[in-house]
């Protein structure tokens, strides 16, 4: 059941972020349309590192990586299969030639991903629901990628009551 939720879980989150009123719209509406050059991430639906994705799948960037941290059955509908939550995290990576505005793109995505899950509270069916908590974390520039590169960490729950 475990890897069947964690899965489930994820393509609600890739549903719901690559929609018309999605990460798009939510960067549209951000910028007005003045950012040139801004394109969307490219979504995978995997926990890999970005030094890993680089030398193995030669990474492009902006790039979303949306998967399931953990799943935690509380058991607080005691005849349910699973009542609990999944911890979801979605990793925004950008990375260019300089380090100017490298941190205020990134946190263009960012914000646009929160404008999203704030957008989707509620039920998402299938036994699952969002009620609107999350946690954005922002990592140091690093060496990677086009020479720089950035991490900005968005971590969620999702309630889950199933049979």
């Amino acid at each position: 059941m475990a890897p069947t939720l964690g899965n489930a879980a994820t393509n609600k989150v890739v549903t719901r972020f690559s929609a018309a009123n999605g990460l798009g719209a939510g960067l549209a509406a951000l910028t007005a349309g003045t950012a040139s050059g801004l394109t969307l991430p490219q979504i995978k639906t995997q926990n890999i590192a970005a030094d890993l994705a680089e030398r193995t799948s030669g990474a492009t960037y902006p790039a979303m990586q949306v998967y399931c941290e953990k799943i935690t059955n509380d058991l607080t509908e005691k005849f349910r299969s699973i009542s609990g939550r999944v911890q979801m995290a979605i990793e925004l990576r950008h990375s260019q030639d300089r380090i100017d505005g490298l941190q205020d793109t990134l946190e263009l995505f960012a914000d646009a991903a929160t404008q999203v899950l704030t957008a989707n509270r509620g039920d998402w069916g299938d036994g699952m629901y969002y009620t609107g908590g999350y946690q954005v974390t922002f990592g140091a520039v690093k060496q990677g990628g086009r020479n720089f590169i950035q991490v900005a960490k968005v971590t969620f729950e999702i309630g889950v009551s199933r049979n």
